[in-house]
């Protein structure tokens, strides 16, 4: 064809393939006679819209000529080796794209050739053309019979249902303006895939409505650093070039230069570098829009549901999603490489574990939402290269003055001769303070005076962590055009809606049994109407859902009153593990006190604290798992309307339930393991038999260390990788070896490869980023709660993290389908639970710090009781005396090895010696320590956090140079749109003139004609002929010139008839 017709031929062309194949279907439909014309056209998707561009228009005539050899083509689910891979994202005609993927499960099905005597036609479309029926092919002159796809009838009413459903949502996903294509349904049963394409129009359109930012065509130059910044930029730069990722940057050849990003307008088509309309719109950014139009289209006529994720999960649609580039592996051209490929190269292998993010990409390939995910958990793994350096220093600092600490050289010096009072009763002995002189040792690695210090570091680390990704957060806004975004409007939930319908439908019952009585039944004829009365109410009710209505706090009364009897009983049994653990030391310990064998005794300690802590972790990782699904299903009863309040509520909850269960060991160890064992004489026993644990003779300090240590590392080791990568590919053997078992006679190898959506549809679907933001979460509170226990914290977190970002980039790029491009802002929630576990960690550590350490001890006894401003004779300080003679019947130890000859055994407390006038009670000691670690823990609290808050001011949200072209920037677009609107007016002066002045000359022409005959009649020379008007320049005529040229017309008859 020609490109040179005009309009109307372009109208023909699309008709003409449409009576086409309307008149090659009725060859076959000739006995349907309920199938009418009408509904045939419908099922094509590709109709023609006066008002789209023309250009389209051809496209649409191209296909119609492209089938012009009466072969249909039906998508195949191979392709074959030397094809394009790009094809593989396409429809069957291998130019448009597919932008968005339903699959279904459907049940038998057959394909009868000439047997039209079925009750149901389906015919299949992929856009432009009915599938599912074969056209004819002329061999010879002979016509072969068409194959039809028939109906056998769904097994179940409920398919039948489902059928309909999916006919009406697709249908006004047609009207919607989307194209789509279908599979042939070869096979008795199986999955059928649905392929959406977005044309130019519809794209637009909702670019429009979702008010999407793109680039102008204008551009400005940045602003170019000079002097030392500059120097220092550039160094900075090539010290970091081996570290980029070698991803291709649009506009790496104009560094320098910014364009205008302004909100997509159909009216402004003009100021946006429009190259090719197929690639204007990224891949994901046309996900999005198809899967926006996804959710808000509505199935009124068969159910009351809106968007596909009520149908999804009613069981409708089995899932829906975007396709990935293509495939990840590469193909060994790097210019050729797709966006997956180059993320698989550049940041999904472990092999790039050095290399920066590339976290423009990411955004562009996964959306905003998944893009500050990975950017966050960047700036985090960054910034714990200082503090785990710092924590290095502390650690080295502690082993460094080991040998000339003087309480650990008291501790270990045999000639002090301790005797400490015996740890159990009865078969405890008797034992002397220098056996624990590794314990002794090995507490000063972790409660030395760098610890304190070390916390202020980490607590000021914090601030210093959010203040700095506020700012990475605003530059990641303005260079990814989120500046100004506004909040998008959200559908309910399915499950919302379901409510909401039930309740609807027990109002109607109620008013209906309420009308039912007052109902006259007189006359029939007036039932009858009042019947189809009624019918037609309800029919329009169901087809006008009333928005007004919605869910109050009495409908999610009871929802509310089960979340907190639930989380109460969580918390109860956190506890109660807990205890259960400590039931378990005490015992064991017991036990293993009694052995007669001595190598089993001296390891009673190690061998319990050890196996405790395996026990706690084990826990730990079952009830994590349990509170997970505890947690989803509390904020379902709670019926939250939107998807971003049922995350938040989720989130919430799901944190407060793993923060419990990962913390409770811990802060049993730090805050109340030993403070209510009682002392020698007066023990607190448990079960009236077992006595509460103490702690270590080196304090609690170093049994808090090794639980925060293995606790930390196991649950890392575990579950945030052992699990990532374990239960995914489980899942994907199990669904294979299901796909098998379900149709083992239908899977025949053939060569070639699989399109793109099978291979996709095989991936584990995306669920969230909340399983990854919550390992990172409890992380940062071992980072900060109680690093004042445990210095070398920050550097097992930045090994796990280094480790932990590729692996997520591998399940994300390789494991997982694409996920929906959903934009955002800022992390939401989670910020807020960052900071407020920042602000808790000062306190934290403060009381650690003072009452888990003996650091405050140490200088009450250095700068009040010694007598030589030294640390000499602070152990003997610490321990307070008890007469043997005192102990309660049958707790003595039964054989006692240090003789028979022991007054007086020693205890670690601040109380009164038996000789006292008040023995055993709390000594002025103990009162002047307590005074001075609640001292120091106001004093901590209230200088850290205004060291916090100077931090926090002194760093800027916005950086300097980002506020400088946000405003620069709202200059240039004002400028720009009022240079607009200057030249619009002067263009419409400029043809008022123009049409002024052809009224003006026409007129006088007009008078000129009218004067002629009157000269014609007076006798005179004939005037001398005048030169020839000079020849106007043909330009577009404007709406308004045509208008006049309407309402001249009449006049300008009239003048000619007069003049003749």
């Amino acid at each position: 064809m020609n490109k040179s017709c005009s309009y109307v031929e372009v109208n023909n062309c699309v008709l003409n393939g449409v009576s086409t194949a309307l008149s090659e279907s009725s060859s076959i439909c000739s006995d349907l006679k309920e199938v009418s014309e009408i509904e045939v056209m419908s099922s094509i998707s590709c109709t023609f819209d006066p008002s789209d561009f023309v250009e389209e228009s051809w496209h649409l005539c191209d296909n119609m000529l492209q089938t012009s050899d009466n072969k249909v083509h039906v998508a195949s689910n191979l392709m074959d080796m030397d094809q394009d891979p790009r094809k593989r994202l396409c429809f069957a005609d291998g130019r448009r794209k597919v932008d968005y993927v339903l699959v279904y499960h459907y049940r038998k099905r057959s394909s009868i050739r000439g047997s039209p005597s079925q009750h149901r036609l389906s015919i299949i479309s992929n856009g432009s053309y009915p599938l599912g029926v074969k056209e004819k092919e002329q061999e010879g002159g002979k016509d072969e019979p068409a194959e039809v796809v028939v109906d056998v009838g769904p097994l179940d009413p409920a398919d039948g249902e489902k059928i309909m459903i999916r006919e009406e949502f697709e249908g006004n996903l047609k009207d919607a303006g989307l194209e789509i294509e279908h599979d042939k349904e070869n096979k008795a049963h199986g999955h059928a895939f649905i392929r959406l394409h977005a044309p130019w129009q519809v794209l637009s359109r909702e670019a429009e409505f979702l008010k999407i930012k793109v680039p102008t065509k204008k551009s400005y130059e940045l602003r170019e650093e000079k002097g030392l910044a500059a120097t220092m930029n550039e160094v900075w730069r090539k010290l970091n070039q081996p570290f980029q990722p070698k991803v291709p940057h649009p506009e790496q050849e104009h560094s320098r230069t910014k364009f205008l990003s302004h909100c997509f307008s159909r009216d402004k088509l003009h100021l946006y570098n429009i190259k090719s309309k197929d690639t204007f719109f990224d891949n994901a950014t046309r996900s999005r829009i198809v899967y926006e139009i996804l959710r808000r289209t509505a199935c009124t006529r068969t159910c009351q549901t809106m968007g596909i994720t009520t149908l999804i999960a009613n069981g409708v649609y089995d899932s829906a999603f975007p396709l990935h580039d293509g495939d990840f592996h590469p193909s060994g051209q790097a210019e050729g490489k797709n966006d997956r490929q180059l993320l698989h190269d550049e940041w999904a292998r472990y092999g790039a574990f050095y290399k920066y993010q590339p976290v423009d990409l990411i955004r562009k390939y996964f959306g905003e939402k998944i893009g500050l995910y990975f950017a966050w958990l960047g700036v985090y793994t960054q910034l714990l290269i200082p503090a785990s350096v710092v924590g290095i220093i502390v650690f080295f600092y502690g082993w460094a003055t080991v040998e000339t600490n003087i309480p650990s050289q008291e501790m270990c010096d045999e000639d002090q001769n301790f005797t400490m009072c015996p740890l159990c009763d009865r078969a405890c002995d008797y034992w002397h303070l220098s056996t624990a002189c590794g314990t002794a040792r090995a507490s000063h690695l972790f409660d030395n005076p760098a610890t304190v210090f070390f916390a202020v570091f980490m607590s000021l680390w914090a601030a210093m962590f959010l203040e700095n990704w506020k700012r990475r957060q605003i530059s990641l806004n303005y260079s990814w055009d989120l500046t100004g975004m506004e909040e998008e409007e959200e559908h309910p939930r399915p499950k919302y809606e379901t409510i909401l319908l039930q309740k609807r439908q027990r109002k109607k019952k109620i008013t209906k049994n309420k009308n039912e009585p007052e109902r006259a039944v007189d006359e029939s004829g007036e039932l009858g109407k009042d019947k189809w009365r009624q019918r037609l109410l309800s029919a329009m009710a169901a087809g006008n859902p009333t928005g007004h209505e919605k869910l109050t706090w009495r409908d999610r009364l009871p929802g509310y009153l089960i979340n907190i009897s639930s989380i109460l009983l969580m918390f109860g049994v956190t506890c109660s593990a807990v205890f259960s653990v400590i039931i378990y030391r005490i015992t064991i310990s017991a036990l293993m006190a009694m052995s007669p064998d001595p190598e089993v005794k001296s390891n009673v300690r190690v061998t319990v604290t050890a196996t405790a802590v395996i026990i706690n972790l084990v826990v730990i990782l079952i009830l994590d798992e349990i509170y997970g699904m505890v947690a989803a299903w509390l904020t379902e009863l709670e019926i939250p309307k939107t998807e971003t309040n049922f995350e938040e509520r989720l989130i919430l909850k799901a944190f407060l339930l793993k923060f419990m269960n990962a913390y409770a060991p811990i802060f049993y160890v730090a805050f109340f393991k030993g403070r209510f064992a009682g002392r020698p004489g007066d023990y607190v026993y448990v079960f009236n038999d077992y006595r509460m644990e103490e702690c270590a003779p080196g304090g609690c300090l170093i049994e808090l260390c090794i639980q925060l240590s293995i606790i930390m590392l196991g649950k890392q080791l575990i579950q945030n990788n052992i699990f990532e990568i374990g239960i995914p590919k489980l899942k994907k053997l199990c669904r294979t070896l299901k796909d098998k078992e379900r149709a083992p006679k239908e899977i025949v190898e053939q060569s070639g490869r699989r399109q793109q959506w099978y291979l996709d549809y095989d991936l584990e679907p995306f669920n969230g980023l909340t399983p990854e933001y919550m390992e990172m979460i409890i992380q940062f509170g071992f980072v900060t709660l109680f690093v004042a226990s445990f210095p070398l914290a920050p550097l097992f977190a930045l090994l796990n993290n280094v480790i932990e970002i590729r692996l997520d980039a591998k399940k994300f790029v390789t494991e997982l389908r694409r996920p929906n491009a959903i934009r955002a802002k800022d992390i939401g929630i989670w910020y807020n639970i960052l900071s407020g576990l920042g602000k808790f960690s000062v306190i934290i550590n403060a009381f650690v710090i003072a009452f888990t350490s003996d650091f405050i001890p140490r200088l009450v006894y250095q700068y009040m009781y010694s007598e030589t401003g030294t640390m000499h004779g602070f152990i003997n300080h610490t321990l307070s005396y008890f007469n043997v003679s005192n102990f309660k019947p049958g707790t003595v130890p039964s054989i006692s090895s240090l003789g028979k000859d022991i007054a007086f055994c020693r205890y670690k407390d601040y109380r009164e010696p038996p000789w006292s006038t008040e023995p055993y009670h709390f000594s002025k000691q103990y009162w002047s320590v307590l005074a001075a670690r609640l001292g120091f823990v106001i004093l901590f609290q209230n200088l850290v956090i205004t060291m916090s808050m100077l931090v926090a001011w002194v760093i800027p949200d916005v950086p300097k140079n980002i506020s400088e072209q946000l405003k620069k920037e709202k200059t240039l677009l004002v400028d720009v749109f009022l240079n607009e609107e200057k030249e619009k007016l002067q263009l419409i002066q400029s043809l008022f003139s123009r049409d002024l002045t052809q009224e003006h000359q026409d007129e006088q022409k007009v008078s000129d004609q009218t004067s002629l005959p009157l000269q014609q009649t007076q006798p005179g020379p004939l005037p001398p002929t005048s030169s020839p008007a000079p020849c106007t320049r043909p330009r577009a005529a404007s709406f308004s010139q045509f208008t006049r040229q309407m309402s001249m017309s009449p006049r300008s008859d009239i003048t000619q008839h007069t003049a003749v």
